[in-house]
């Protein structure tokens, strides 16, 4: 039996969402496949469940923690750093050749106190030689707290021992990735890397508008994630995306075409042929967002244009779909931001069953800054039911088609725009005719284009493919 490695960052099995519904429809096909799931989670003691039904298949569930406490006792050993190790954790800092097998190879065959490392002469040299280079007119101190800060998450993860399997499969770069990239290197074992999104450009734009990192502090973590970016796409044997733009993105970012490769989301729209439908009685026009209650999803813009699309379409109701419990922070924010506003008829269902809604639903809306190629578009499609979507990721070619003759499924507005995402909210509620042609339009581009079946094929082939180059290599070097 294949053995396969899976090595996931902030998602499964313990948040929800588009990317962990794949892994877990993904580990319940491959049914004759051994996982083992290395998940990146921020520190033990957070609180966590699973918030899936972890198949038979799946043999191993390890913990990877980006922040904890260094257990290494070795307080009478004297830290001293050899030529070779010095210079290669100095070209992380540098960062146009970085020595990765270096660095793995220091890592993964020194005990060391991470302490130490990051309170030594030779990490205090090292960042101040970059200091000199590029930012000797910031506070020293500042930046040499910084330098500690970034990499502690770095050097805890590469201290890890990886399971030995027969692939790698990284849902992304980052921090992942790099594991990945060092599971390549240790075991020379095929290394698969998924991006649902572009990692790297996620981060920076989230680095962009956070307030916690400020001035050449966000050029120093932006560097950073497009270091690790570097890393994965050159260990990385096969590099998918969602759609041809996020392939362009990778290779903009430094991936090698030739190991670039496109395999869209799909859907099982059989799965939706049946739904339960909106009573005959209900006067509602309903508009369902299936999401998580973050940031990220932008639902404080979606509120803001119900509110306005309702002053016009009275009957109109929001129903806000999906786990409450990821940021409740915002959430509270967003109930705030309803009773601010005197806003009615909007509705936070929690985590539900999307099949036992989206029957009843007339359209849907996806507010997001950032997807790749969203499944909840998907998934509105296979219930013929037409999407208002942000102009993220691969949605504008959701709704609008590539090349093909089956029309609009939909209208995409641009990012954080209230009044754009109003305005398709009225046109969609007043407008039944067009409404119901739009959610045949994705009914039926999902059904030609975007099957699940189709994409787990190609996933299940490459597995195969990686593998079976890998037992013909070691044949040819044992001959």
């Amino acid at each position: 039996m294949m053995k396969v490695c899976l090595i996931v960052e902030g998602a499964y099995p313990y948040i929800t969402g588009g990317v962990s519904s794949w892994i877990q429809q993904m580990l319940t096909r491959f049914s004759d496949i051994e996982f083992v799931i290395q998940t990146l989670v921020v520190d033990r003691n957070e609180k966590r469940e699973f918030k899936y039904k972890i198949p038979d298949n799946v043999s191993e569930i390890h913990e990877l923690y980006l922040l904890d406490d260094d257990y290494i006792d070795n307080k009478k050993k004297k830290f001293k750093l050899k030529k070779k190790e010095y210079e290669a954790l100095e070209s992380l800092f540098f960062g146009t050749e970085v020595d990765w097998d270096g660095v793995f190879k220091f890592f993964q065959n020194t005990t060391v106190s991470l302490d130490k490392l990051l309170t030594s002469k030779e990490f205090f040299q090292m960042t101040k030689n970059y200091y000199n280079k590029n930012y000797e007119n910031a506070v020293f101190t500042d930046f040499l707290w910084t330098m500690r800060s970034m990499y502690l998450p770095l050097f805890l993860l590469l201290k890890n021992k990886p399971v030995k399997a027969d692939l790698y499969h990284s849902m992304s770069t980052g921090y992942s990735g790099v594991f990945g990239s060092m599971c390549k290197y240790l075991y020379n074992k095929p290394l698969l890397i998924s991006e649902h999104g572009i990692y790297t450009r996620e981060r920076e734009e989230e680095i962009i508008k956070a307030k916690w990192v400020r001035g050449l502090y966000k050029d120093l973590w932006i560097q950073q994630f497009h270091k690790f970016s570097s890393c994965c796409y050159d260990f990385g044997d096969e590099v998918t995306a969602l759609f041809e733009g996020a392939r362009e993105f990778q290779i903009d970012l430094g991936c090698l075409r030739e190991k670039t490769n496109v395999i869209h989301n799909g859907v099982n729209v059989s799965d939706f042929e049946v739904l339960p439908q909106k009573d005959v009685n209900d006067k509602y026009i309903n508009c369902g967002a299936v999401l998580r209650v973050t940031p990220i999803k932008d639902v404080k813009t979606m509120i803001n244009a119900f509110y306005l699309a309702k002053k016009q379409v009275p009957n109109l109701k929001l129903w806000i779909m999906g786990p409450l419990d990821e940021k409740p922070k915002y959430v509270e924010e967003c109930r705030q931001l309803i009773k601010d506003l005197g806003a009615e008829d909007v509705i936070f269902t929690g985590r539900v069953n999307v099949k036992e809604y989206l029957g009843k639903m007339d359209f849907t809306v996806l507010s997001s800054l950032s997807e790749g190629q969203p499944l909840v578009i998907l998934e509105g499609f296979a219930a013929k039911k037409p999407c208002i979507s942000t102009n993220v990721g691969d949605c504008f070619s959701l709704i609008y088609g590539e090349n093909d003759q089956f029309g609009d499924a939909g209208i995409v507005v641009p990012v954080m725009n209230v009044e754009k995402m109003a305005k398709g909210m009225v046109y969609l509620a007043k407008e039944e005719k067009i409404r119901v042609q739009m959610g045949l339009n994705g009914y039926n581009r999902a059904n030609n284009f975007y099957q699940n079946d189709d994409v787990f094929h190609k996933y299940y082939d490459l597995y195969n493919k990686l593998t079976d180059k890998r037992r013909q290599a070691v044949k040819g070097k044992v001959r």
